[in-house]
């Protein structure tokens, strides 16, 4: 019996819920609450070039879009590194 085996068999099992809370899922969650506020109190105007032509979104338009790219890249490597 592994050591792992051995500790579930002794304490009774493991709970659902004891991993629920770690240090990665606790700084996803401040971040998911902090973005919206970042992203909406800025809304002045930028100059974005990115390759030829020049847009001039509103700085919310352009955080709200990294952050989504972002949160896609990241939630795609967090599933394929489960695996």
């Amino acid at each position: 019996m592994s050591p792992k085996q051995a500790s579930r068999a002794a304490g009774g099992g493991a709970s659902r819920t004891a991993g629920a809370l770690t240090p990665g899922r606790i700084a996803m969650t401040a971040v998911a609450v902090l973005a919206p506020a970042l992203v909406f109190e800025n809304t002045r105007e930028v100059k974005i070039r990115p390759l030829v032509p020049e847009v001039a979104p509103p700085l919310c338009g352009a955080l709200l879009v990294t952050a989504l790219l972002g949160a896609g890249r990241g939630s795609r490597f967090a599933v394929r590194g489960r695996k």
